[in-house]
Parts: structure tokens; sequence; C-alpha cells
């Protein structure tokens, strides 16, 4: 029992504030994203209304999430949790689907976001162990992100996905800084949550196994990891099969009809959507566009999409960040934990500027990847820790970069509350 009990307490210390530090940057986040998402809440019905599916904001499904859970074949096991978010809020409305229930589901998206905000913190102060000052801008940088302003509000996969996803990099560094192995039963239990969530971002959940100590050295590690590998699959799988009454046929017919609608997108370049909406839309809001929807079932309303940029400046912050990422990537290239990052953001440049799925939307995206921008940052500063030149001219970078893209992203902002205050009232 006492075994049992430590345990629990680590992971409550890993997953919550620990250090009064670590409650301040909490709290911090917690009243900004709050107040943000209890005005939105309160004032209009864009976080949920029974008559709009999907798309009433850059093409996130609240409803079709809470509801069904979305699509199984990529989303295949969101449906179990999405239940109890769903009847959670009920329960604190009243069962009513009103201002009360669009506030707990606020609520419940800000404390999501705003632990990982702290997971990430925690990663750059305890792993990377940077001084608390570059910690603080760092994660001010990271929590001015539009991804995280967005979902900080948005009851949606792509926000309990970040949070999952930053949480597993923290704790899988932590096992590798300590050279443990990542047991059967967590590598089971990230990759039901961060694969149910979300199926493609399950293979994100056995890339640490790579790095654990002479695992391609000894043939008994290898089997060993195999093995853990194995049975995470096993639950998975079962638990997936179930969910779809064991009708597999279904998984193949449904992913070809996603791939198919949602790779084909020829109006904008491709290039152009790969800086201003994978790499720029999730991190620095770019203009936006309206266009009349409707729910197939006579009500028509208004959706907001995500635009491509439109003068110099967000392109030159784009690609400013990006030389800094690939900057850390190379001089950190034999550092175990940048691979693992790395590999981590491949795959879904792979999946959305290689093969093209969901490219010309992939701005929504960044809730299973934005969390690399942030650390790769931290480890830059790490690598140059004994050079104060470079650190000076680091540091001023960021601080530049964290002073536009606040300001900017205010100022889209205030857009999106334009568009609230005309359509949904």
């Amino acid at each position: 029992m006492s075994s049992i009990k430590t345990k629990f307490i680590h992971f409550l210390k890993l997953v919550f504030p620990s250090t009064y530090t670590e409650l301040a940057v909490f709290l911090f986040f917690m009243i900004c994203y709050g107040i943000l998402g209890s005005y939105i809440a309160l004032h209009y019905r864009i976080i949920f209304d029974n008559r709009i599916p999907w798309d009433a904001y850059f093409s996130f499904d609240n409803k079709s999430i809470l509801m069904t859970g979305g699509s199984f074949e990529r989303h295949p096991l969101s449906y179990y949790f999405f239940n109890w978010v769903r009847e959670f809020s009920l329960f604190v409305s009243g069962g009513k689907m009103d201002a009360s229930f669009r506030l707990t589901l606020a609520w419940l998206s800000n404390i999501i976001i705003t632990l990982n905000i702290v997971q990430v913190f925690k990663y750059v102060k305890n792993i990377i162990s940077l001084p608390l000052w570059l910690c603080l801008l760092i994660i001010l940088f990271f929590g001015a992100f539009s991804t995280n302003i967005i979902l900080s509000f948005t009851p949606e996969n792509f926000t309990y996905t970040l949070f999952l996803l930053s949480l597993y990099n923290h704790y899988a560094a932590i096992k590798l800084k300590k050279e443990e192995k990542i047991p059967a039963t967590a590598l089971s239990l990230a990759g039901i949550t961060i694969g149910g969530l979300t199926i493609t971002n399950i293979v994100k959940v056995f890339i640490p196994l790579l790095f654990e100590k002479g695992l391609f050295r000894n043939w008994k590690k290898f089997g060993n990891a195999a093995l853990r590998v194995t049975v995470s699959m096993i639950c998975f799988v079962l638990l997936y099969l179930n969910r779809i009454d064991f009708k597999y046929q279904n998984i193949f017919s449904k992913t070809n009809q996603q791939y198919e609608k949602f790779s084909n997108v020829k109006s904008m370049p491709t290039w152009d959507m790969i800086l201003s909406f994978f790499f720029g839309g999730n991190i620095l809001f770019p203009g936006f566009i309206m266009s009349d929807k409707h729910n197939m079932k006579g009500f028509n309303f208004k959706g907001l999409y995500m635009d491509l940029y439109s003068s110099v400046f967000p392109y030159f912050f784009v690609i400013l960040l990006l030389i800094l990422i690939i900057w850390s990537y190379c001089k950190n290239f034999k550092n175990k934990w940048v691979q693992v990052i790395a590999i981590s953001f491949f795959i879904d440049i792979a999946i959305h500027c290689v093969m093209r799925f969901g490219l010309h939307t992939s701005y929504i995206y960044g809730g299973h990847f934005v969390f690399v921008y942030p650390l790769l940052l931290g480890w830059l500063f790490f690598a140059y820790r004994s050079s104060p030149k470079i650190m000076s001219l680091l540091t001023l970078t960021v601080v530049v970069l964290f002073t536009y893209l606040l300001a900017a992203n205010i100022f889209r902002m205030t857009e999106f509350f334009w568009f609230m205050e005309h359509y949904y009232q």
C-alpha cells in the first residue's frame, strides 16, 4: 500500500504544481485564460451552440466532439472521455446547455491548458535546468501562442491532447534523465489516452524508448522494450475494436475518405499554407476570413477561418523562429532529449506538410506539437549557457519575438470579439 501511495503522490507532483514558483505560474495563467474564457462563455454562444456541429471558429468541432467524441477513425477512444466531460458539465449546469454549461466547459479547458503551461515550465526548469528568469521568459512566450489562447476556452480533442503530450514528454524526459525504463503500465496508459484522442499520436508514445540506455546493445533490453510496446498496443487495439464492435473494415474505408477529403485542397500555394498555417497560425494569428455555413438541418451560421499572412512581418517572425528551432536541433543533435522532441515534430511535419493532410487548416493541429517550440528554445539557451554574448543575443531575440507576438495576437483577438459580437450573441 505504501508503494502505491508513494507512486500516487509522485504522480500528483508530476501533473500539478509542486513548488511555489510553479503554483505562481499556474495561478497567473489560470487568471489570464480564465478571464478570457469566462467572458466568452457568459456573453456569447460560440463555445457551444446545440445547432452548430462544427466550424464556428477555426474548424474546431466543439459540439460534435462533446456529443460523440468525433470520428472514430481519427479519435478512436475520445467518445468515452468526452462523455465524462459532457455529463460533468451538465451536472454543474443542472442539465441545461446554457451559459453555465459553456462556463464549465471553458474552465475545464482553462485548467487543462494551464497545466500544459506548467508542464513546459517544469521541463525547462528541471530537465534543461535553465535559470528561473529565463524559464519565465520562455513560458510567457509560449503562453501567448495562438493555440494556447484559443484552446484555453475550447472543448476539443486538441485541448486535452496538448496537455497529455506535454505531460508525457516531461515524464519520459525524467525517466531518460534517471536512466530508467518507462513501465508497461505507463506506456499503456499513455497509448490509450494520447492515441485514443488522436490515433496518429500513438507513435509518439514509443519514441522515448529508442533512447533508453543500452537498448540496441543488449538483446534482453530490446526484448523488454518490444514486450512493453506489444502490451500497450494490445490494450489499445482491443479497446479500439470494442469501440467499433470489432467491425475493423470500417477503419480503412473511413480513413481513406478522410484522407481524400482533407488532403486535396488546392486553393492556396502549398508553401504559403505550410508557413502561414502549419508553422505560423498555431503561434501567431494571421488575418481572419468569414464563411457562410449551415448545419444541413436548415440552420445557417457564420464560420471564421484563418487566412494567409498578408504582410512581411508575420513571415519574418515565423522564419526567424524556425531558424532558432533548426539552430537548436543542429547544435543539440547528439542530445537524446532533443531527438525525442524533434522526431515527434517530424511526424507532424510528414503528416501535414508532406502528405498534406489537413494542410489548409493545419493551424488547428498545433495542439499536437506547439510545446516543441519552447522546449527547443530552452535547449538552445542551454547549449550556449557558457557564452554570454550569444545568450544576450538569444534573449534579446526572444524578447522582441514575444513583444511582437503578444501585441499581434491581442489585436487579432479584438477581431475575434468583433466576430462574436455580431454573430454569436
